[in-house]
């Protein structure tokens, strides 16, 4: 005797449902592939992660962002959107590790989640294992790595505006960013690791003067 099969595709839940006579009904999960991209600057691309993450097998629409925002905060609207459309048997894709995290209890964190819920971790094309050992270490190196660069951008940082102020008092007046305090700063904010408050803490000038500046070294 045959039986008639229906069957639907959901393109949002991933998911085949093949309806033979009731009461038979089979479900199956298919894989998706969530997309994460960051950059610390709102005047960085992310054409570029994008365009990486599509070549990696991301949907366009499947893409969640986080623009402004570094690695070392942990609270990003795009990240946590991320993280909740992804399912088990699902793929979070980042291009980096360091655009998921740029600490390594925060990395470590989001990885047991995602595990603990069925859904795998792709950094760039490669698969994440934690069952794996050398895998594992691998991660932790990443991880590391990634918290020991920003920390290092952060500490020249510092190390280059407390000599910026120094000069700035030596001449006896409140400082006024010379040509090369302004080129500073703009490299600073291009590294992406200082948020426009934090620049304008070191420099001892306004947030008004910082927005200011960087648009200057923008013509």
């Amino acid at each position: 005797m045959c039986h008639k099969s229906l069957m639907k595709l959901s393109h949002i839940t991933g998911t085949i449902s093949i309806s033979l006579t009731a009461p038979y009904t089979y479900t199956f999960m298919t894989e998706i592939r969530i997309g994460y991209a960051r950059c610390s600057t709102n005047h960085q691309d992310l054409a570029a992660q994008q365009e990486a993450l599509i070549s990696l097998g991301v949907s366009p629409d499947r893409i969640y962002t986080d623009k402004g925002l570094t690695g070392a905060n942990r609270q990003r609207p795009g990240l946590d959107q991320a993280l909740a459309a992804v399912r088990r048997g699902d793929t979070l894709v980042v291009p980096k590790l360091d655009r998921l995290a740029r600490s390594v209890p925060d990395a470590r964190e989001i990885a047991d989640a995602l595990q603990t819920r069925g859904v795998k971790l792709a950094l760039g094309a490669s698969l994440y294992d934690p069952e794996d050992p050398v895998g594992k270490m691998f991660f932790n190196v990443l991880a590391t790595f990634a918290e020991f660069e920003g920390d290092l951008i952060r500490l020249r940082t510092r190390e280059g505006m407390a000599i910026a102020r120094a000069k700035g008092k030596l001449r006896g007046k409140q400082p006024k960013l010379s040509d090369k305090q302004q080129k500073e700063l703009c490299r600073m904010h291009g590294c992406g690791e200082y948020s426009i408050s934090d620049l304008a803490e070191l420099f001892s000038v306004s947030r008004p003067t910082v927005y200011r500046t960087l648009a200057r070294g923008q013509k």
